[in-house]
């Protein structure tokens, strides 16, 4: 049977309208979420993800950088939902329009790790600034991520609580490696140097050689995370309804037991505290 052309144009149009609808349809049962690389490293999506899938069909999508660095690309749009550690950071993106409510998900603490021989001789010191000026007195190498990630900004404010500015040695005993945490603590135990990390990525971390915890315990290693929409009224094509069921979902009784839960060699990673 020959078909006419007007019912041929009719099931063309008819195909590209079906196949539009499905592009559609499955971009919104999709979201960007900008990350920080601590909670990508640590595991912690590979456990929660799949729940949140599995539960609403949705799929997120991780791009995992330093926090300036997610920010930044937040910023210009690239995102539906925003998971970092910089508080202030964070408020002054929803300040500035960005993003629209930022909550507080989870948190954790940073530790300063080091091997073994601990030249600087810090090994259980609760006090983070006595530590970074014995590790500058006796020149120790110490590796920084040097990415304005949310660690490196905590470390730079420790730094400058110490009055030390570690800048000045840069490429002697203060080496910025300018990457992520995990590769910043694989040259850090390449080198026998010290490092700033969080606890969930050391946890999760293989490479450790000789290398362990030396200091914790300090007030002003408290590691908050936070949870921000991207503004509709900023960027016109952010997914905000399923933007919003992810973070519903993360602030809500089900994820935060989920956080809660999530554990490598039995030891709790992050703490839930969405208020």
């Amino acid at each position: 049977m020959v078909l006419k052309k007007q019912t041929l144009t009719a099931l063309a149009t008819a195909i590209i309208a079906l196949t539009a609808a499905y592009s559609a349809f499955s971009k919104d049962r999709s979201i960007l979420v900008q990350s920080t690389t601590s909670t990508a490293n640590s595991g912690l999506y590979d456990y929660l993800l799949p729940l949140f899938e599995s539960k609403t069909g949705i799929k997120v999508n991780i791009v995992a950088v330093g926090t300036g660095q997610a920010i930044r690309n937040a910023s210009n749009c690239d995102a539906d939902v925003l998971l970092v550690h910089a508080k202030s950071a964070e408020e002054k993106f929803v300040r500035d329009g960005y993003g629209t409510q930022r909550h507080d998900l989870m948190y954790n603490d940073f530790v300063i790790v080091g091997p073994a021989q601990d030249q600087a001789k810090i090994e259980g010191l609760d006090n983070a600034i006595s530590a970074l000026h014995k590790i500058a007195g006796k020149s120790a190498v110490f590796a920084s991520r040097g990415d304005n990630s949310g660690t490196h900004k905590t470390e730079m404010q420790l730094w400058k609580e110490s009055a030390i500015d570690p800048t000045s040695d840069s490429g002697k005993w203060y080496r910025e490696t300018g990457s992520g945490m995990g590769a910043t603590l694989n040259i850090a135990v390449g080198m026998g140097a010290y490092a700033m990390t969080d606890r969930a990525t050391w946890i999760n971390f293989k490479n450790r050689g000789d290398h362990k915890i030396l200091v914790q315990g300090d007030d002003r290693l408290f590691n908050q995370y936070g949870v921000t929409l991207i503004s509709a009224d900023n960027c016109p094509h952010a997914n905000v309804t399923q933007g919003t069921q992810f973070i519903d979902w993360l602030v809500g009784d089900e994820g935060q037991s989920e956080i809660a839960n999530y554990r490598l060699n039995d030891q709790q990673l992050f703490y839930p505290n969405a208020r």
